[in-house]
């Protein structure tokens, strides 16, 4: 399994991006799919879930403003982010989790955002 994650880029404060991450192979629809991101100097840390049945899971401090979302057809899972602050940049990585045994991240993409 592969995931490539892209969308990432430079936002004034207040701003959006959607970030998209495909996935390879066939085990997509049936994953958990994540976002995580890591600030310098910070611990990575979970952004929001996605199960295979849809059902999803936010972290409170983007709860209200980002929206996580998947197509299995197209073996992508995407994160919009809207009403973006400063404190939200950070690198952005996808996660594909299924089982105890497949547990796939994706390379990252930047997120700054300009107060």
């Amino acid at each position: 399994v592969q995931l490539q994650a892209f969308g990432g880029g430079l936002v004034q404060a207040g701003g959006s991006l959607r970030l998209s991450c495909a996935a390879s192979g066939s085990i997509f629809r049936f994953a958990v799919m994540g976002w995580n991101r890591q600030a310098p100097g910070k611990q990575r840390e979970l952004v929001a879930s996605i199960t295979s049945g849809g059902s999803t899971n936010y972290a409170d401090f983007v709860k209200g403003r980002f929206t996580i979302s998947r197509d299995n057809a197209k073996n992508t899972v995407y994160l919009q982010m809207n009403s973006l602050s400063p404190e939200d940049t950070a690198v952005y990585f996808c996660r594909l989790q299924f089982s105890s045994i497949y547990d796939y991240w994706g390379q990252g993409t930047l997120v700054t955002v300009s107060s």
